[in-house]
């Protein structure tokens, strides 16, 4: 599915206008990345929680030549679905 297509498929949902509900995904979007980058945590009851965890430097080998590399540290998003969420995907 493409966002194209979640905004047709919440556009009929919500009976909005595609612009309206191009805006409330792209709203919805901002607020969740604003959410991580401040506070790193952001819990959504039934559906899931997604937070921003550090990973740690750690030795990997560059593929085409077998050298070892230093991959460097860095912040990643991760999710952890919701109980709601696990059930209606079974």
């Amino acid at each position: 599915m493409t966002k194209a297509d979640l905004v047709e498929k919440i556009a009929e949902k919500a009976n909005l206008t595609k612009a309206n509900a191009e805006r409330s995904l792209n709203a919805f979007l901002e607020s969740v990345e604003d959410v991580l980058v401040k506070e790193g945590k952001l819990t959504l009851t039934g559906f899931g929680t997604f937070m921003v965890e550090t990973r740690q430097e750690r030795q990997g080998r560059n593929p085409r030549t077998g050298d070892p590399i230093v991959i460097p540290a860095a912040k990643v998003v991760k999710f952890r679905p919701g109980k709601l969420l696990k059930d209606a995907v079974k």
